[in-house]
């Protein structure tokens, strides 16, 4: 079983699955570390993400579900579900994941969509005080989140899996939003399940 965040730049979906990961025990995949991984250790796929990334666009389609998917391959036979963060950002990969997850007989317990107004997230990335947050980029990567990514939410919806969660207040609080999601949708016993069986 998986579980989904989806939330603009600086929503604080990076903080909120990996603690979520660390509660239910099991992996969280954060897109956005493969690259960083991949650019620090100068790769083909490195490389490539790199010029994207530095431009404030999105790492194609192709690039990032290769990544993403072979990294499911591998954990078919592990113990336990996964948390995806930053992935899928696009409806193409959405499809993708879902063409896979079907092969790999696996599913989609929820997706989380942490809410937070454009006003809050500017000050949140101004304030991360990292290089590339400059106000021009963040508002980039803003507008493309706005076009790319937020029909996801409405994909999902429609398969009845998106949950809208209020991603402001401070970290315990949007956290206990979640974890009463994740109990009211059994994604707990599903994802505690999936370990047992294996």
């Amino acid at each position: 079983m998986l579980i989904i965040f989806i939330g603009a730049p600086g929503a604080g979906k990076g903080t909120q699955a990996e603690r979520l990961a660390e509660w239910l025990g099991i992996d969280h995949l954060s897109t956005g570390e493969l690259f960083r991984k991949a650019i620090a250790e100068r790769t083909e796929l490195g490389r490539e993400a790199s010029r994207y990334m530095e431009r404030g666009m999105l790492v194609p389609d192709e690039v990032v579900v290769k990544m993403v998917t072979d990294y499911l391959g591998h954990r078919e036979k592990e113990a336990g579900g996964v948390i995806l963060d930053g992935f899928p950002r696009t409806l193409p990969q959405a499809e993708a994941l879902g063409e896979e997850l079907t092969k790999q007989e696996r599913g989609i317990c929820c997706v989380v969509d942490l809410l937070v107004d454009e006003k809050e997230l500017v000050r949140r990335l101004l304030g991360r005080g990292r290089h590339d947050d400059t106000k021009e980029a963040i508002d980039k990567r803003l507008e493309v989140f706005q076009r790319e990514t937020k029909p996801l939410i409405e994909y999902y919806e429609q398969r009845g899996l998106a949950e809208r969660i209020d991603g402001v207040g401070t970290p315990d609080e949007v956290f206990e939003r979640i974890v009463a999601v994740v109990q009211r949708r059994g994604c707990e016993q599903a994802l505690r399940g999936s370990r047992s069986t294996h």
